[in-house]
């Protein structure tokens, strides 16, 4: 178990856990939650012991492995699949070694090790989490160079899953996902067999995969049994509880205090007033929890416009002679709230740019209202705010007519304070910079708003303002996210982008979220004969080196088998008091066999492959 005694930081004089204790049973998994800043992200170096604590002590299984997504794998040309599959740090270790092993001793207690381990399924699991996460099966043979920050992120997480640490600490996973990747997430982290550690803002996540929350507040930690909801209403409860003892206590406190002020000088009553004036003294203080500012977004109401601001007919867009989508049939009212649901790649991210006037229509043609003004939001947005100004300045570029005071007011109506609203932008957290992109987005009063991942470093209660926000807004919404309670609470229409068309989905969003975790299983009757792929020189040379290594793999445990076999057939190994040492070689002799029966299968299967190949 994971045990947190009594821990105190501070950083800087500011003191973020303070005789902090709690206690995580082995196999569980927990959301850690709690308003950014509060020092969640620092828990976990605490944990990996990476910050010198001021008192307590953080104490771990002895032999456990921690693992966490710490930074995007390097862009070198390394594939994707080996990137994951080197993860697995005992298993290349030891593939390593039975390459230069000689003694048989040795070369069997590998060979054993390698079948615990299930080292020879290792590349198939590797596989299926990178497919998990969005990457096809060709792109898992591409470097990792071929990939952006953002995609590399995923590579790491891959690998930080196929390792399979004992103790898996995950910091905000779904902020670099899809939709799609981040339910394919929450399924796999229910089946994880180790004790998982996630910091999320995701409330279905936190609704799906853990079995407790632990909450960081106030300095310290408590440990809630259940879901995010269930932690939720235990928290109000409590806090109303507090409430309404610290009110009973204030009317009790005011009632001896006004007896002592009014009979203290009284002889006949002193006695009677001393012994409320000790009451008070003793009486230890309940104090009702404080009411934390609620954050807001204020966005402006955009005059009314005739429908439809946008149609589109017969309608195509892609990228110069590459077309993405076809047959665009589409009709946007100012009062539509969408959400574009599809697979990543399938072009949620062009019809978004195509109806936001940043990608033109290929052919076809998109009307849209003579007054229409659109807020765009993309994640990509956040990082080319201008980090040497402050959140003022920004605005000040856009409005400088309105002055400083009107400004102040609308950094205000999207929670960056005055202390925010003169910080330079690089000092921001990343939920202050989320903030200020979604005000410059909605600056010009929008009738449409287009958001892509607007949830990306919000917290929970950012979030919940956010959705009162967008429900309170007189535009029509567009949204893609991998937030399912974002997009359950605000779209009232969802269209699907598959196969190159956009089409209304007349399902509702669980019924999606079944369909995106349940295995496509292709019906034999109507797949229709797949064409022979002509592969290029470096493909085939592939397969040879495959046939190759899986050959030379037969070849090594043979060897194996034959030293085993001669070992024995040694007399000696069968006399009197031996027996012990007898049974220790039959069973080498049998893992040996079984591995050399699985490895005669996978050169089988590389000779088939290559066969295939040539004949192609």
């Amino acid at each position: 178990m994971l045990k947190i005694s009594d821990i105190t930081y501070s950083v800087s004089g500011r003191t973020l856990v303070e005789n902090a204790t709690v206690t995580i049973p082995t196999g569980h998994k927990v959301g850690l939650v709690g308003r950014n800043g509060s020092g969640k992200t620092t828990l976990f170096k605490i944990i990996r012991g990476e910050m010198v604590l001021d008192t307590g002590s953080v104490d771990i299984p002895k032999g456990w492995k921690i693992g966490g997504v710490s930074q995007e794998v390097p862009g070198n040309e390394v594939s994707l699949i080996n990137t994951v599959l080197r993860a697995d740090v005992e298993r290349e270790a030891l593939l390593a070694e039975s390459e230069t092993a000689t003694d048989p001793t040795r070369i069997a207690d590998i060979q054993t090790r390698l079948a615990d381990i299930d080292a020879w399924s290792a590349e198939g699991r590797a596989s299926s989490i990178l497919k998990g996460l969005g990457f096809t099966d060709d792109e898992q043979r591409q470097p990792c160079s071929a990939f952006s920050g953002g995609w590399r992120m995923r590579v790491a997480l891959a690998a930080v899953l196929f390792s399979e640490p004992d103790l898996l600490l995950l910091d905000e996973p779904t902020n670099y996902l899809d939709l799609e990747g981040a339910l394919w997430l929450e399924a796999y982290l229910v089946k994880y067999p180790h004790t998982v550690l996630i910091v999320s803002h995701d409330r279905e996540l936190l609704n799906r995969s853990v079995g407790g929350i632990l909450h960081l507040e106030d300095k310290g930690l408590i440990y809630y049994t259940g879901t995010y909801d269930m932690f939720a209403k235990q928290r109000a409860e409590k806090r109303a509880l507090l409430s309404a003892a610290a009110k009973k206590q204030d009317a009790k406190r005011e009632h001896l205090q006004a007896f002592v002020d009014r009979f203290k000088a009284k002889a006949s009553k002193a006695k009677q007033a001393q012994s409320r004036v000790k009451a008070l003294e003793k009486m230890e203080t309940i104090r009702a929890p404080e009411d934390v500012a609620r954050t807001v977004f204020t966005f402006p109401k955009p005059e009314e416009l005739s429908p439809p601001i946008i149609a589109t007919e017969s309608a195509a867009v892609g990228y110069g002679d590459t077309i993405i989508l076809h047959d665009l049939n589409l009709r946007i009212d100012q009062d539509d709230r969408i959400a574009l649901l599809g697979r990543n790649g399938e072009g949620k991210s062009t019809l978004s740019k195509m109806l936001s006037g940043r990608l033109d229509v290929a052919r076809g043609s998109m009307q849209t209202s003579n007054k229409l003004r659109i807020g765009f939001f993309a994640q990509h947005q956040v990082d080319e705010l201008y980090i040497d100004e402050t959140p003022l300045q920004h605005l000040l570029r856009e409005r400088a007519e309105e002055g400083q005071a009107k400004l102040r007011a609308r950094l205000a109506g999207f929670g960056l304070g005055a202390d925010q609203a003169d910080t330079e932008v690089r000092r921001l957290s990343g939920g202050q910079k989320a903030r200020l992109s979604l005000l410059l987005a909605t600056l010009p009063a929008p009738h449409l708003l287009i958001l892509d991942e607007p949830t990306n470093h919000l917290d929970i209660e950012s979030r919940e303002a956010l959705v009162d926000a967008l429900t309170a807004y007189t535009g029509a919404v567009i949204l893609v996210s991998h937030d399912m309670h974002l997009l359950s609470m605000v779209a009232d229409r969802l269209w699907l982008v598959k196969d190159g068309h956009v089409t209304s989905y007349d399902e509702d969003l669980e019924t999606y979220r079944k369909l995106l975790i349940t295995p496509e299983k292709p019906k034999a009757a109507e797949k229709p004969k797949p064409k022979p792929k002509v592969l290029t020189r470096d493909e085939l040379l592939a397969l040879k080196s495959d046939v190759r290594k899986s050959e030379e793999r037969v070849k090594k445990i043979n060897d194996m088998r034959d030293k085993l076999a001669k070992k024995l057939a040694d007399p000696v190994l069968y006399e009197d008091g031996r027996k012990g040492e007898l049974e220790t070689w039959n069973k080498k002799y049998a893992e040996v066999m079984n591995g050399l029966e699985r490895a005669e299968a996978m050169w089988m299967q590389s000779l088939e492959n290559l066969e295939k190949a040539q004949k192609s």
